[in-house]
C-alpha cells in the first residue's frame, strides 16, 4: 500500500485492534490525524499531555492491551513522563507515539525539537525513533510485543514529520504470536508440595495475574485448595469481592498465623513490608 508514513503508523496500529488515540492537538502529528480519520480510528482530543497518557494507560490496565497516546514534538512528550514512570512501575501495557522535529533541519533549532529517546529510555522498555517510511510498521509491531510481554510495560515511538508526509509502498509481515513461557515445571511441582504440606496457606494476588490472564487459574487453585486470598492494589476483582475465599481486612492476622505466603503477580515491596 503506497501511504504516508503516519497513516502507516496508523494503519499498523489497527492491525492490534487499536481503535482509539489519545490526543492534545500538535502540528506535528498532524499526518497521523489524517491516517487516523481515513483509518477510522477514533480521536479523543484531552486538554493536557499528560491526560492522554494517564488515559491510555487505564486502558492498559483495563484491557490488558496498550492504550495509545498520541504527542506532539518536545513539550508534548516530556508532558507525558508521570504517567509513563506511573506505567512502568504498575507493570501497564502503554504505547506513546510522539511527533519530532524534520531529520533534515535537526541541529538548526526546529520548533520544538528535542531528542525524547535519552530520556524516555530509563523509563519505558524500548525506546525507538522511526527514521524511514519502511522502518514504521516494525517499529509499531515490535513495540508493540515488547510492550505486552510479561513484565508489562511502556513503550516509546517517535518519527520525524519528514518521515510522517514521505509516502512509500510497504507490504505487511504476518504479525508476531506472543508466546508465554511457564515456569520450570520443577518450580512449579516444588510450590505444589509446599501448598500440599502447609496447614494454613495464604495467597496474595497482584495486577500481574489480572493482566496476564491468569485470574481465572488462581481462583481454580484457590477453590480447590480451600485458600484465603488478599489482592494487593490492582489485584482487586481477580475473585469477585463477595467470593468466600477473597478477603481484604484481616491481611495482618492472616500473615501472622500463616505457614505459606504465595504471593503472585506483585513485588515484595513496602506494602507486603518488603518480604
Amino acid at each position: 500500500m503506497n501511504l504516508p508514513g503516519g497513516h502507516h503508523l496508523v494503519k499498523a496500529l489497527t492491525r492490534h485492534g487499536v481503535d482509539t488515540l489519545f490526543t492534545l492537538s500538535g502540528g506535528h502529528v498532524f499526518p497521523i490525524y489524517d491516517g487516523a480519520v481515513k483509518e477510522g480510528v477514533r480521536l479523543l482530543d484531552v486538554r493536557h499531555e499528560q491526560t492522554a497518557a494517564f488515559a491510555a494507560e487505564a486502558v492498559g490496565k483495563l484491557t490488558g492491551q496498550p492504550g495509545v497516546a498520541v504527542v506532539t514534538a518536545g513539550p508534548g512528550v516530556t508532558n507525558t513522563v508521570s504517567a509513563v514512570v506511573a506505567a512502568f512501575e504498575n507493570g501497564s501495557p502503554l504505547m506513546v507515539v510522539g511527533g519530532r522535529a524534520p531529520a533534515f533541519r535537526w541541529g538548526q533549532g526546529s520548533l520544538q525539537e528535542f531528542d525524547h529517546v535519552p530520556l524516555m529510555t530509563p523509563i519505558t522498555k524500548s525506546a525507538h525513533t522511526v527514521t524511514s517510511v519502511p522502518d514504521t510498521v516494525d517499529a509499531v509491531d515490535s513495540a508493540w510485543l515488547t510492550a505486552t510481554t510479561p513484565k508489562q510495560g511502556p513503550v516509546f515511538i517517535d518519527a520525524g514529520v519528514d518521515v510522517q508526509v514521505s509516502p512509500a509502498e510497504l507490504a505487511y509481515p504476518e504479525l508476531q504470536t506472543r508466546v508465554l513461557e511457564a515456569a520450570p515445571l520443577e518450580d512449579i511441582e516444588a510450590l505444589a508440595e509446599l501448598i500440599d504440606r502447609s496447614r494454613r496457606p495464604v495467597i496474595v494476588a497482584g495486577s500481574a495475574v489480572q493482566l496476564a490472564g491468569a485470574h481465572r487459574q488462581v481462583q481454580r487453585l484457590v477453590e480447590a485448595a480451600s485458600i484465603p486470598m488478599f489482592a494487593n492494589g490492582l489485584g482487586r476483582g481477580t475473585l469477585p469481592a463477595d467470593h468466600p475465599n477473597s478477603f481484604s481486612r484481616a491481611r495482618s492476622v492472616a500473615f501472622k498465623s500463616a505457614d505459606l505466603v504465595v504471593v503472585v503477580g506483585t513485588p515484595l515491596d513496602f506494602r507486603l513490608g518488603f518480604g
